[in-house]
């Protein structure tokens, strides 16, 4: 078990390497899509139950938006501040380095945290207007750098495309545990971008 969740993670780690080496955004994001389908459908670590329908139809997502994707400066953080973030079964130690703005037709600032139990991956989730009716209610991830989900950016900014928004691994089974998005990562926008809840 130990062994396949290091593969599926190499994997993952794989898939964003090829991501960020596509010169075109929407079809970084179609390979994007197709490698997580696979993984999702094939690993022995997937969060799909037997019998899932996902297995079959791939995930859901809407569709590319090149509007959310922008190359966002790493703001100061209001202050500091740690936190025990509320997971699916227990908690999480994070730490605030930081917020981005995301783009601008969502007019909105977000947290970004490191995760203190990974050795400082940076996490951004995201719970946003469309949760618990199209997508899910806990909210979304954009970067998790400790396992591999990042899209690049300098040593100040980050590559922010909303498109890549993804449901963590407790939205399909209990059997993960997940990071939830505390108050500095909610926003009140519909984020109609990313994975979804169905196909329409």
């Amino acid at each position: 078990m130990h062994l396949e969740l290091t593969q599926w993670r190499r994997t993952v780690n794989e898939l964003y390497s090829d991501v960020r080496a596509a010169d075109d955004p929407a079809a970084a994001h179609a390979l994007w899509r197709a490698g997580r389908d696979e993984l999702f459908r094939t690993h022995p670590q997937s969060p799909l139950e037997p019998g899932d329908p996902f297995l079959e139809t791939g995930l859901p997502y809407w569709p590319y938006d090149p509007a959310l994707r922008i190359e966002s400066a790493l703001l100061p953080s209001p202050g500091p501040q740690e936190l025990r973030i509320e997971t699916s079964d227990g908690t999480i130690r994070m730490s605030r380095i930081g917020r981005v703005d995301l783009p601008a037709a969502l007019g909105a600032t977000v947290d970004v945290w490191s995760l203190d139990q990974y050795g400082g991956g940076v996490f951004l989730p995201l719970r946003d207007g469309t949760a618990g009716s199209g997508s899910y209610g806990a909210g979304r991830y954009l970067l998790d750098t400790a396992k591999g989900a990042d899209l690049g950016g300098t040593h100040s900014t980050l590559t922010l495309d909303l498109n890549f928004l993804y449901h963590p691994s407790c939205r399909y089974s209990p059997r993960w545990s997940c990071p939830l998005a505390a108050d500095g990562n909610r926003i009140a926008a519909r984020v109609e971008a990313g994975e979804r809840y169905a196909f329409e």
